[in-house]
């Protein structure tokens, strides 16, 4: 029997309230030459039954259930991961849904192209009200490359659900101990970015992304933050071992100061010891990621040089370098609170 052309992983836990709209929402997709991989991670609720129905009654026989014992969201994409039998390999969230055209379009793009990892715009719509947070990704004729601009992707979403790769690049993704819950999808694309030449984006909005209460973006702990600076300093150690260029450790090191100094002190920024934390990990990009400090990516000349690349993070760092980032917080939540929209920056 011939493989599919595409193996669609959806790491699953207790997501019965939403899982069944997001198997429809594949289930109807225009292009219909793939398996969908669901990975059962240990779940106390229903989900399991309700993997089970569209393994029954699909009457082309794509969808695959891997039932296992609860282990975390990295292990259950891994064994996702072993199990795709496709060329290429994409990502679905358990609560949310994606365009009819999603699959199509992203094979399309991929194999015309033939990059190794393919984005698509999303938008980003709050659970309870439907209305549209944001719109994001979305670019016309865009493509990234190792040696010409490789340093864009530090500006690009770190999700894994509005992105397509292909299989031989994940199947060697190096390995890692220590997995955080926090700041995963970002180190799972550092880990791959060693092998991938190449990026395209597709000109459309395709996954629907649902913020809701509770979720990993709207509710990370101090703790949290501890885990995620260990396993960012073991993929660095990575790198090194892999002789990754200077461009790319500088890539890393922008990615650490845009993910841990910012993006989680934002998440925290509301916690009792947030100020504690903030310093902590001040000293930390210091001591492991000076480079964050130093590179010409986070440059506000370089970036105005060079298509804006990087320009909203490099104005950030230079706010942090001045100490300034508790009243940018407060400038940011006001702004929002204000607009009642999120302010992609």
């Amino acid at each position: 029997m011939k493989n599919p052309s595409v193996s669609i992983i959806i790491p699953i836990y207790n997501a019965e309230k939403y899982l069944s709209e997001t198997l429809e929402s594949i289930s109807r997709q225009t292009y219909t030459d793939f398996e969908v991989i669901c990975v059962n991670d240990g779940s106390k609720d229903s989900s399991k039954d309700i993997i089970n129905e569209y393994v029954k009654n699909d009457e082309k026989h794509r969808f695959i259930l891997v039932d296992k014992k609860n282990e975390g969201v990295w292990k259950a994409r891994m064994d996702g991961i072993k199990k795709a039998t496709g060329d290429y390999i994409t990502f679905v969230d358990s609560d949310d849904t994606v365009d009819t055209c999603f699959v199509e379009k992203m094979y399309k793009e991929i194999t015309k192209s033939n990059a190794e990892m393919c984005v698509c715009g999303f938008y980003r719509i709050d659970s309870k009200s439907g209305k549209i947070l944001s719109k994001e990704m979305k670019y016309e004729n865009r493509t990234i490359q190792k040696n010409v601009n490789f340093e864009e992707v530090i500006s690009v979403n770190t999700s894994l659900w509005n992105k397509i790769f292909k299989s031989g690049v994940l199947k060697k993704m190096p390995n890692i101990k220590s997995t955080p819950k926090a700041l995963d999808d970002m180190l799972f694309l550092s880990l791959n970015y060693l092998n991938i030449d190449k990026i395209t984006f597709v000109d459309d909005y395709l996954y629907n992304y649902n913020v809701r209460e509770g979720s990993m973006i709207v509710s990370t702990k101090v703790d949290e933050i501890y885990e995620a600076q260990k396993t960012m300093k073991e993929t660095e150690n990575v790198y090194i071992k892999n002789n990754a260029s200077k461009s790319m450790i500088d890539i890393l090191s922008a990615q650490a100061f845009l993910h841990l100094g910012v993006s989680l002190m934002l998440r925290v920024s509301n916690s009792e010891g947030y100020k504690d934390c903030y310093k902590n990990n001040y000293k930390y990009l210091n001591e492991n990621f000076p480079r964050w400090k130093k590179t010409k990516y986070l440059n506000i000349i370089y970036s105005l040089k060079h298509k804006k690349s990087n320009f909203k993070i490099a104005i950030v760092k230079k706010i942090y370098i001045l100490h300034l980032f508790r009243a940018f917080i407060a400038f940011y939540k006001f702004l929002t609170k204000i607009m009642k929209k999120d302010i992609k920056w």
